[in-house]
């Protein structure tokens, strides 16, 4: 029998239902389950803007979740590098990252090493970046 391992990688920033959600739908697609969670330097260089929450009580968190058998600081811009680290089946992304570049070019790239990538639904009603603007808006108003 295959042992499946999972990598959900994220910022994981002001932690909600819609991080739970794909943690929870990946972890019933492996037999393992490791979550990368995007250090401060990378999230500020993809996002423009440093967490608020800082990296190690992210990961704190992110290993507190129970679908969770393993998280992982994911240090470097390149999918592919980080999987040479920590070797998995299949990797987990929201379906906002289908059909677009970076998508497209995540599937070339791991199908060079047998990797499929799996879409869940992104949750569009909750983001960090919502979260994001009402604490910014509650900052600006105090």
């Amino acid at each position: 029998m295959t042992h499946r391992v999972g990598y959900a990688p994220g910022v994981y920033d002001l932690f909600h239902v819609g991080h739970l959600n794909i943690l929870r739908h990946a972890r019933s697609r492996c037999d393992y389950l490791v979550a990368g969670v995007v250090s401060d330097e990378m999230a500020e260089r993809a996002k423009g803007r440093a967490p608020v929450v800082p990296l190690t009580e992210r990961l704190e968190i992110v290993r507190s979740i129970r679908f969770v058998d393993a998280a992982f600081v994911e240090t470097v811009p390149d999918k592919l590098e980080t999987w040479h680290q920590v070797r998995f089946d299949v990797i987990f992304k929201g379906d906002d990252w289908r059909g677009t570049e970076k998508g497209d070019r995540l599937e070339r790239d791991f199908a060079t090493v047998g990797v499929e990538v799996v879409y869940f639904p992104y949750t569009v009603h909750t983001s960090s970046t919502l979260l994001r603007r009402a604490l910014d808006g509650l900052v600006e108003s105090a």
